[in-house]
């Protein structure tokens, strides 16, 4: 199978740089699993689309100011917050650090994208804020083209990075992020620190939209997991099947798993919240088909001629061409199917990627 296979052309003014004002104003493209038929709505439809005895899973992690701009030992100490993207060459001794995943129960170890990459060498020391507040020595490589680093110790290290630190916007956002995406880059119920990307088909939801699914009497539930360095990962390999997608940590409560296991018994329907949750799930699930409590790391790729052992209905985003998530969607909702509802929404201007509009496949 080609990574090609996966290519469709989007205009770039199609790409959302700005989110709605209103939340729940994005438009929904509706993708009938069974039939194929399309059909164009809006999100506040969402909650009619779902049956009375439906389970939907959202994933309650939550995006932290994982970008820190700093300095190289003999860089002169200065805040640091480039506010062109397009023309981010840093004078010299400048550094741009994300952090991708925490390595160890320490705060302190941590891996991480830095640009630029190839003059920042193991042994390394790298310092952040005015006054340099936080400081870190490179550990090691990784074999994705990331470093470890390891901070120095400091009273309160989340307190530092959440003052010193930038959400981590996609790039395909072409500005520096803004104090309000703090907030609009967070779904409304995350609580579980620790990604780098948001899950961002629960973007759309509204305390009013959640409501309306409750008054329904239809169930919920929560995982959680850690968006990391995968999202940002692209595939360089030219078939899929070579590809290899970096893990990624979840946590399925008891009480989540209870829920799950008890909808697939009874052959209900279990709706998935965005791409994250479908990965938990089928990771979880995929040895014993039943979702399994507690923690672990997700490394399943999922592409067509996967079989879904839990999710029977999906709320996710637009995605890239030639992404580990499109072809999630694909392998879900079938190859032939997902690129025509995407070459549909492009031909309707829906808006595309994290701030864009939404489709239901169900």
């Amino acid at each position: 199978m080609l990574v090609s296979d996966f290519h469709y052309e989007l205009p770039q003014e199609l790409i959302a740089q700005e989110p709605l004002a209103d939340r729940a104003a994005s438009r929904l493209l509706h993708l009938d699993r069974v039939s194929g038929e399309l059909r164009d709505r809006a999100f506040r439809e969402f909650p009619e689309l779902l049956r009375p005895d439906d389970l939907v899973v959202f994933n309650n992690t939550r995006v932290f100011p994982a970008r820190l701009y700093g300095r190289r030992s003999g860089a002169k100490a200065q805040a640091v917050s480039p506010q062109n993207p397009a023309a981010r060459e840093f004078l010299k001794g400048r550094v741009e650090v994300l952090l991708t995943r925490q390595l160890s129960e320490s705060t302190f170890e941590w891996e991480c994208l830095v640009h630029p990459g190839r003059k920042i060498g193991v042994g390394e020391r790298l310092f952040f804020g005015e006054h340099d507040e936080l400081q870190a020595v490179v550990t090691s490589r990784g074999s994705f083209g990331e470093r470890h680093i390891q901070f120095d110790p400091v009273p309160d290290f989340f307190a530092l990075v959440e003052r010193l630190g930038h959400v981590p916007l996609p790039p395909y956002i072409a500005r520096e992020d803004r104090p309000g995406d703090r907030e609009r880059y967070q779904t409304i119920y995350a609580r579980e620190r620790g990604s780098v990307a948001a899950p961002t088909a629960g973007l759309h939801f509204t305390p009013e939209i959640l409501g309306q699914i409750r008054e329904r009497g239809i169930e919920t539930a929560e995982v959680t997991l850690h968006v990391g360095l995968g999202t940002f990962q692209p595939v360089r390999v030219e078939r899929v099947e070579e590809h290899k997608l970096h893990q990624e940590w979840y946590c399925i409560p008891a009480e989540t798993a209870a829920k799950i296991n008890t909808a697939l018994d009874a052959a209900r329907r279990v709706v998935a919240v965005g791409t994250t949750t479908v990965r938990t799930l089928e990771d979880s699930a995929r040895q014993s088909g039943r979702v399994q409590a507690g923690s672990a790391e997700a490394e399943i790729f999922i592409y067509p001629g996967f079989k879904f052992r839990v999710v029977g209905g999906l709320l996710t985003n637009f995605h890239l061409p030639q992404s580990t998530l499109l072809m999630l969607v694909c392998a879900f909702a079938g190859q032939e199917r997902v690129l025509e509802a995407y070459r549909h929404a492009v031909e309707q201007k829906y808006r595309f990627y994290s701030y864009g509009d939404c489709m239901f496949v169900g």
